[in-house]
C-alpha cells in the first residue's frame, strides 16, 4: 500500500502507550492532597485521555476553584517519575514502521502537555517515528483535542487525506471538528460502543489492523 504524503495523526495515552499506571497513581495522589475520597476504578479509567482539567472537574467532581490545585498536585507526582510508568502497546512499533515505509507522515496530537508527551515518547523510543508532536500547554489554554489536531494540521499543510487514530470519544469528536475521519484504537480503554457511538469511521481491533482499516475507509 502506498501512503505517500498521507498525514496520520496519533493520540498518545491509550493509543500508542498504556500509561494508565502512572496516570492512576498521580490521580490518587492529587485526590489525597485535596482530601477527596479515593477515586473509583471507573473514575480512574475516565481520567485516561481527556484534558486533565476536564477530568478533575467532570470525572472526579472537583470544584472549579480547586481544579488548579488538583492539577498542580497531579503534575508534581507525574513529573517526579510516574510519567515513565508506561509501556508501548504491542504492535505499535511495527505499525509505525509500516506506515513510514509506505510514505506516510506521522504526527502526535495529544491532550497531554507537550513537554510530558515528548519526554514519554523519547523514553519509550517512539519519538523518532514522528515528524512532530503537538500537545497541551501547561497553562491549559490549549488542551482540547480539536486544538492539538489544528496544530498538527498547521504544521503539515502538504499532508494529504489526514486521519486521526485515537482511543476515546473525544478523539473522534476532535477529529470531526476539522472534518477528519478517526480510526478508533480498539485496543485502548474505551467502553464498549464508545468509539462507534461517537462516530468513528471504523474501529481497528489491534494496531496491525490499522493499515487494513485505512484502505477500507478510503474505499467508502
Amino acid at each position: 500500500m502506498s501512503l505517500s504524503g498521507r498525514l496520520v495523526l496519533f493520540d498518545l495515552d491509550g493509543t500508542l502507550v498504556d500509561s494508565s499506571s502512572g496516570i492512576h497513581s498521580s490521580v490518587r495522589h492529587a485526590a489525597a492532597e485535596l482530601g477527596l475520597p479515593a477515586p473509583t476504578a471507573a473514575q480512574l479509567r475516565g481520567m485516561v485521555g481527556p484534558p486533565l482539567q476536564n477530568g478533575f472537574a467532570l470525572v472526579l467532581g472537583v470544584p472549579v476553584a480547586d481544579v488548579p490545585r488538583a492539577v498542580a498536585a497531579y503534575r508534581a507526582h507525574y513529573a517526579g517519575g510516574a510519567l515513565l510508568e508506561a509501556t508501548v502497546h504491542r504492535g505499535v512499533p511495527e505499525l509505525l514502521t509500516a506506515l513510514r515505509a509506505a510514505g506516510a507522515i506521522l504526527a502526535v496530537a495529544t491532550s497531554k502537555p507537550e513537554l510530558f508527551a515528548v519526554r514519554l515518547l523519547r523514553h519509550t523510543g517512539l519519538l523518532p517515528a514522528f515528524a512532530s508532536v503537538h500537545g497541551a500547554t501547561m497553562d491549559g489554554a490549549v488542551r482540547h483535542k480539536d486544538q492539538v489536531v489544528a496544530a498538527a494540521l498547521a504544521a503539515h499543510p502538504a499532508g494529504r487525506d489526514p486521519v486521526l487514530v485515537g482511543d476515546r470519544s473525544h478523539d473522534v469528536l476532535g477529529a470531526a471538528a476539522h472534518g477528519l475521519p478517526c480510526i478508533g484504537a480498539g485496543w485502548g480503554p474505551a467502553e464498549d460502543g464508545e468509539l462507534e457511538n461517537a462516530g468513528a469511521a471504523a474501529v481497528a481491533a489491534t494496531p496491525a489492523d490499522v493499515l487494513t482499516v485505512l484502505g477500507e475507509i478510503d474505499a467508502t
